[in-house]
């Protein structure tokens, strides 16, 4: 049964929701701070602002934690809406629970700027983390919805690029299916209190404007992604995008990627967002950190 904590989050959540019906896109991106403030404020840490590869970001360090191993965060919002500024908390928790730095990157969005700017952007910051020093084992790549799409389409340019792989990715909730067409989407739709299918559908269309739905970079389900590094995916057991996840799963395991997904039961949409309010989402901020660690040779 979900928590009292997660239950009380979910109005919240609701609330967001309704403030993204029936108004302009400015009002949109402004609505976007109720969702950002489920997420509790963490101790010891510092955000500085930065320009990485020639993209802007926030730095996130947590006190003590390694700076020469990185977490590059790509943030959700439909390719439409947020800003790495809602993700400075969740962010700071990252950081504290894998003990390195998390650069969180503000790409740039759609409609002002389609497909494939956003993916060149996280390209750009992930080639500028390598120009700096970085080596490729000590970074990790994550991102939430459409940045947890985004997370596994940058494994792939990178891979188009010719660029070694980052050590590890950790796709949240990833949206990778660019028409909807999961089961999810119908099973779900009445439990999911974020995310459905017309939303999707009109994201899409403003992240395309035209562009091939099943273009590997804007729709990971339908790539090859042998090759790429491992992947944890989490995601929530009543999100539509449910099987957006496990269809990732399933593709990148024939593919020979070394692969964990954990579904966490009655879980809302990047519920890992409630960090700092909420023991689901702590829990599964805890789990990142253990399963990185290893990976990033903390």
């Amino acid at each position: 049964m979900a928590s009292p904590q997660a239950e009380a989050i979910k109005v919240k959540l609701i609330e967001f929701a309704g403030n993204l019906t029936g108004t302009e896109l400015p009002e949109m991106r402004a609505s976007y701070e109720t969702f950002a403030s489920v997420c509790g404020t963490p101790d010891g840490v510092t955000w500085t602002e930065a320009e990485v590869g020639g993209v802007p970001a926030v730095w996130a360090d947590a006190a003590g934690g390694a700076t020469d191993r990185v977490l590059l965060y790509v943030h959700g919002g439909g390719y439409v809406i947020g800003a790495a500024k809602f993700y400075r908390n969740l962010t700071g928790h990252l950081a504290k629970a894998i003990g390195c730095r998390v650069l969180n990157v503000d790409y740039r969005l759609a409609p002002e700027h389609p497909h494939p700017a956003p993916v060149e952007d996280s390209t750009a910051a992930y080639k500028g983390l390598l120009d700096s020093g970085i080596e490729p084992g000590h970074i990790a790549i994550s991102g939430d919805s459409a940045g947890g799409g985004l997370t596994v389409a940058t494994l792939l340019s990178i891979r188009q690029a010719g660029l070694p792989q980052p050590a590890a990715a950790v796709p949240l909730s990833p949206w990778v299916d660019m028409e909807a067409t999961g089961a999810s989407i119908t099973a779900n739709a009445e439990r999911d209190v974020l995310v459905g299918a017309d939303a999707l559908k009109g994201m899409a269309e403003a992240f395309l404007q035209g562009q091939n739905a099943r273009d590997p970079l804007a729709a990971p389900l339908h790539a090859d992604l042998a090759g790429v590094c491992p992947l944890y995916i989490q995601v929530g057991g009543d999100e539509t995008l449910l099987d957006d996840s496990t269809r990732l799963a399933e593709r990148a395991r024939a593919a020979g990627v070394d692969v964990k997904i954990d579904v966490f039961p009655e879980m809302q949409h990047v519920f890992q967002m409630g960090a700092g309010n909420m023991p689901e989402a702590d829990d599964a901020v805890a789990r990142i950190g253990a399963w990185l660690e290893p990976r990033l040779g903390l």
